[in-house]
């Protein structure tokens, strides 16, 4: 899973342009020709992190073909989100593919997905609540999370000891982050870095009680005291040097500056694992979960479902597809060959004995906020990173208060 988790605005505009377009021609719920029984042929589409994960994927794939009898063809995509809005808008989507969550109300907002959790075998409640909400629409869940992945905060240890703190002086508060930053800069070192987008700057208004729509996604909830206590604290550290944007010490992203030792805390996701073990394997750092802000712990989820075509000719054979991509032990093998966590709750422990270190990811699905989940809002939210680019010198409340106007007209279709 990539750190950057989002497509870029424009593509995924003319996606969901190119959806809507094919929604109001011969409309994604027309099951026509809707094959439910025989031999299968599925397409399946991933939005691959890279050559372990396709070939996890295909193994997994051709494994459960050769049980069932059917076949199973995966295709890494170049751009997911690019390719499924052509194949919607052409009548000729995969069978199977990816969703990321910041993806999802687009699609279901048009019926271009098969709503087919309440089919899965055993039922849904094995996996996350919050990544089941993740993929809910209009109170239905449409589709199941594949894994998932929170952020935490990473401590470079020798750096740590280099300001003479201790494992007794790891932050659990925002005032106590707030304490560690000021004795790491007091040292000489650079204390924090925060990427500059809603992916991480939003943990803070999660931990501060606020967010950017109601659970539903019906509401502006954008410009509250708690989101405004979020920013006025980030933007705080920013003013005082005890937190940097990755581009300000010459950095891409989290996990670059955090591997350079640019910095002694970063906050990503399990993604930076992988990151760190091939370009800088001799850092040396521990994960603990994010600091708790004024209404206790919070942190931000990234997610991708397994999405079935509503215009699918196999959807019965897709759902047991999926459902064998879902099943633990598969999780597990995922797990093993590219790093990510499993979206069951029963895989957790069998998880923890194989990766003990990513404690603080896994445990922080109990209080992880997924992507806004509402359609029609990529510009909204694009905007609101290009502010929250300028939090430093800019005006919190009029950031939100920006947010709040785009998020209420865009929720109004």
């Amino acid at each position: 899973m990539a750190h950057h988790l989002r497509t870029a605005g424009a593509v995924l505009a003319a996606a969901t342009l190119a959806l809507a377009a094919a929604a109001c021609g011969s409309g994604f719920n027309d099951n026509n020709g809707n094959q439910q029984g025989g031999q299968a042929a599925l397409q399946i589409l991933i939005g691959s992190s890279g050559d372990a994960e396709t070939d996890a994927v295909k193994q997994a794939a051709a494994a459960w073909a050769s049980s069932s009898g059917n076949t199973a063809t995966v295709v890494p995509a170049q751009d997911i989100g690019q390719q499924l809005g052509q194949a919607f808008a052409g009548g000729t989507p995969p069978d199977v593919f990816y969703v990321d969550a910041a993806r999802f109300a687009d699609y279901a907002s048009i019926g271009a997905l098969e709503p087919y959790a309440d089919k899965i075998s055993g039922g849904v409640e094995d996996f996350y609540p919050a990544l089941r909400t993740a993929f809910t629409y209009q109170g239905k869940l449409y589709c199941v999370p594949k894994d998932f992945s929170t952020l935490t905060l990473q401590i470079n240890t020798e750096l740590w000891a280099k300001a003479k703190l201790t494992d007794a002086d790891v932050p659990t508060t925002w005032d106590q982050l707030t304490s560690v930053a000021e004795k790491l800069k007091a040292a000489g070192v650079t204390p924090f870095t925060i990427g500059d987008t809603r992916d991480r700057i939003g943990a803070f208004m999660v931990a501060a009680g606020g967010w950017i729509v109601s659970k539903d996604g019906t509401q502006a909830t954008a410009d509250t005291p708690q989101n405004l206590q979020a920013l006025q604290f980030v933007q705080g550290l920013l003013k005082r040097g005890l937190a940097v944007y990755p581009k300000q010490v010459d950095a891409g992203w989290g996990g670059e500056a955090f591997g350079k030792q640019k910095v002694a805390m970063a906050m990503e996701g399990n993604w930076i694992k992988g990151a760190l073990q091939h370009d800088f394997p001799k850092v040396k750092y521990t994960v603990v979960p994010m600091p708790a802000g004024p209404a206790g712990k919070g942190t931000l989820s990234f997610t991708q479902c397994w999405g079935i075509a509503a215009k699918s000719r196999y959807k019965d054979q897709a759902i047991k597809f999926v459902e064998a991509m879902t099943a633990a032990t598969q999780q597990i093998a995922f797990a093993k060959a590219f790093g990510v966590m499993p979206s069951r709750a029963s895989a957790k422990a069998e998880y923890l004995k194989q990766f003990p270190n990513d404690k603080a990811f896994i445990d922080s699905a109990d209080f992880a906020q997924g992507p806004v989940n509402a359609p029609k809002m990529d510009s909204v939210l694009a905007d609101f990173d290009s502010q929250l680019q300028g939090l430093a010198n800019g005006n919190p409340k009029t950031i939100l208060t920006r947010l709040q106007q785009n998020s209420a007209a865009a929720l109004k279709g």
